[in-house]
């Protein structure tokens, strides 16, 4: 019996694994890729953006895709796989931390690209996935993109209450933090919090019932915490685009998708201190937001902003001149 591919096993669990890529046309219109450019997809996530830029390149062409998640490298193998044109561009496809990106770079012996992307959006593959990201199902309390190393239900089960509100107030910039890192810490006290369901009922109980029934999940912002917690997202995004900039060939573009002010915060002091150490420019300098007909059809689209910043000729400055303003985006 042929083997199931990983949009048959959700499919079987009664979820459909879907994902729109956000932003497509504007994000191709700012990378402006040409043939035989190199390219980063560095978020394969669902492969959409990849099987675009692609489509972009010819025969002296390179891509390189990385993702954290194996799925995710195996969505792109499917994608170059299934380009069957006779000239199509080498394809490099990495399961890795984009944080890692100038040592995956030396590795394939590459040493500029002309346009490279990060959309940090998560994937409707990761929603599917029975790995604690949703709180519309009880699943194990994971939240790691990478399938090993700590978890949620650690963070949740072994961190002081102090702590846990810092950290739910931080990251997810939720206003009942406390309130709600006091229930987890009681009902931990019961017994081991190891599942989406359980953690979702202590969240709940954190939070006045009035605000049970909002527009918003009452678990929504605390669930992005710790999803964040458990991957480094913010210190993985800082590494990241430290590495990305130095790797922009002159008039190399970089382009970057971001989805809560948290992670966008970083995203425009970062571009803002290259700018400031003359590595480039904003192009356009305000960040490209949705059409309105995207955002009706594809509700995450909803939050999402474009920035675009674009390597100078003359290569002025360096990032190694920038580096300490970038420990503060």
């Amino acid at each position: 019996m042929p083997r199931k591919t990983q949009m048959q096993k959700y499919v079987s669990r009664g979820k459909e694994a879907r994902h729109d890529s956000v932003m497509m046309e504007e994000t191709l219109r700012a990378l402006n890729v040409r043939p035989g450019d190199t390219v980063v997809d560095a978020t394969l996530g669902g492969a959409g953006h990849f099987k675009a830029l692609l489509a972009e390149l010819g025969g002296g062409g390179t891509i390189v895709g990385i993702d954290a998640d194996s799925m995710a490298v195996e969505r792109g193998r499917e994608a170059y796989a299934a380009d069957r044109r006779s000239e199509r561009p080498v394809a490099h496809l990495v399961n890795d931390n984009f944080r890692n990106l100038a040592r995956i770079l030396e590795r394939l012996g590459i040493g500029q690209a002309d346009a490279i992307l990060f959309d940090l959006g998560w994937s409707g593959y990761q929603i599917a996935s029975p790995r604690g990201f949703s709180f519309q199902d009880d699943e194990p309390l994971l939240m790691n993109y990478s399938e090993s190393g700590e978890t949620a239900a650690d963070i949740v089960n072994s961190s002081s209450e102090t702590d846990l509100a810092d950290l739910i107030f931080t990251y997810g910039e939720e206003r009942f933090a406390r309130s709600i890192a006091h229930a987890i810490v009681e009902m931990r006290a019961r017994g081991r919090i190891l599942t989406t369901g359980a953690l979702v009922r202590a969240i709940e109980a954190g939070i006045p019932n009035r605000y049970h029934d909002g527009k918003i999940h009452p678990a929504t912002k605390t669930f992005q915490a710790l999803r964040i917690a458990v991957n480094d997202e913010i210190g993985a995004l800082r590494d990241g685009l430290a590495a990305a900039l130095d790797a922009l060939a002159p008039s190399g573009r970089l382009a970057v998708i971001s989805f809560h002010s948290i992670e966008d915060r970083v995203v425009k002091n970062t571009l803002r201190a290259a700018i400031d150490g003359g590595l480039g420019t904003l192009s356009p300098r305000k960040p490209i937001a949705p059409a309105r007909a995207e955002i009706l059809a594809n509700r995450r689209a909803r939050s999402a902003k474009l920035r675009v910043f674009e390597r100078s000729v003359a290569q002025a400055g360096s990032v190694s001149s920038v580096q300490a303003a970038l420990l503060y985006a």
